[in-house]
């Protein structure tokens, strides 16, 4: 079943987390509005290419990255959003576009854009494109010990 992997992981380090059942919708924005959750508070997980590795940055769903911006950050010009196709695998238990914010699960590199830490919670894909999970960003901190970025640093 979709999200699974990431429930029992949640439930085995006794996390408290809500599920939060929508209409499908395919964007960060259309997720917050069908949720009745503030676009701040939903993060936007964004699979990228780093120098052929892949890596995922979690950011607010009402902003949008600047892979100038990331280039710069990473100090290189090989970064590239990854397509679909080349990282379907990686996430067997989730629908693609649907991933949630834990690299550990996935064995990728985590990014979170530092204004996420302002949220007391956040709330994220399930898996799949019709739940979310809402937790505490302490916890989500703690279990998946995510590298900070400032989010001014790689916005449009």
């Amino acid at each position: 079943m979709r999200g699974e992997k990431l429930k029992k992981f949640l439930d085995q380090h006794h996390i408290d987390y809500e599920t939060i059942t929508h209409t499908p919708s395919f964007t960060a924005q259309g997720t917050a509005h069908s949720a009745h959750v503030s676009g701040r508070e939903v993060v936007k997980t964004v699979i990228l290419k780093v120098r052929d590795e892949m890596i995922m940055i979690a950011l607010p769903a009402n902003y949008r990255l600047n892979l100038g911006h990331i280039k710069n950050i990473f100090g290189t010009e090989n970064v590239e959003l990854a397509h679909e196709e080349e990282f379907r695998k990686l996430f067997p238990d989730c629908e693609v576009g649907a991933m949630p914010p834990f690299g550990d699960l996935y064995g990728i590199d985590m990014f979170v854009a530092d204004e996420l830490t302002k949220d007391r919670e956040i709330a994220f894909n399930a898996g799949t494109h019709t739940e979310l999970i809402k937790l505490s960003f302490a916890d989500y901190e703690k279990l998946e010990h995510p590298k900070m970025i400032q989010l001014s640093s790689i916005l449009e």
